[in-house]
């Protein structure tokens, strides 16, 4: 599905390095480098909240408006995230040409309901929530529908189940798992509930006890 790229702007940066980078990232800048094509690694800075939207919207191809240069079309190729994984640090683009192949991460998207999964005590678990392809980069999809009800009254989606976008194939196996329905089993009965009651007065057998043998002494308490 081809849709329009969208455009940002970037600046240089003249200077690298951890506390340049806090300083940028402090002024609401994210850090960047743009690399690849057999050209020199450019340093950059993007706005952070501009990036930050279209990455939350699912956006892989971007074209960059480098300031005091021309406009190149990137591919968002690695994010890197503070030690607590909640906030981008870091973001690396890969140049790209709109007719090349590449191999992307999508995220999936479940729709629909699994007869299996009405079952009493059935639970439903994604194994994956995103999923690897090689498409076009003008091919990228935002996102990949996983329609569930294909379970039908099994208990297993793999990844040959899916219907991919036309020009999209799976970089993984076809037999990975997407999502599995399990059944939680009907809890026993507390085995404190099934003992039988000893009379009233009568002491408890103590199975850890060793009883005397026949011919052994008894041996008096004082």
């Amino acid at each position: 599905m081809k849709h329009e790229t969208p455009k940002i702007e970037a600046e240089r940066r003249e200077k690298v390095g951890s506390v340049y980078a806090q300083r940028l990232r402090k002024a609401g800048r994210l850090p960047a480098v743009i690399y690849g094509h057999k050209q020199d690694p450019v340093a950059v800075s993007v706005d952070e909240k501009e990036i930050l939207a279209h990455l939350n919207h699912g956006t892989h191809v971007l074209d960059i408006a480098v300031k005091g240069s021309g406009s190149e079309t990137v591919l968002v190729k690695d994010l890197q995230f503070g030690y607590l994984g909640d906030n981008v640090l870091h973001v690396d683009f890969a140049r790209v040409d709109l007719e090349e192949e590449v191999t992307v991460l999508v995220n999936l998207a479940f729709v629909g309901s699994s007869h299996a999964a009405a079952q009493a005590g059935a639970i439903l678990s994604h194994d994956i929530t995103s999923l690897e392809v090689i498409c076009r980069v003008n091919a990228i999809p935002e996102e990949i529908q996983v329609d569930l009800t294909l379970m039908g009254e099994g208990t297993l989606l793999t990844v040959g189940d899916i219907e991919l976008p036309t020009g999209v194939r799976a970089a993984v196996q076809p037999d990975k798992a997407v999502s599995h329905i399990s059944f939680v089993k009907k809890e026993e009965e507390a085995v404190g509930e099934e003992a039988e009651v000893a009379p009233e007065g009568e002491e408890p057998e103590v199975i850890t006890e060793a009883k005397p043998e026949d011919g052994d002494k008894t041996v008096s308490k004082e």
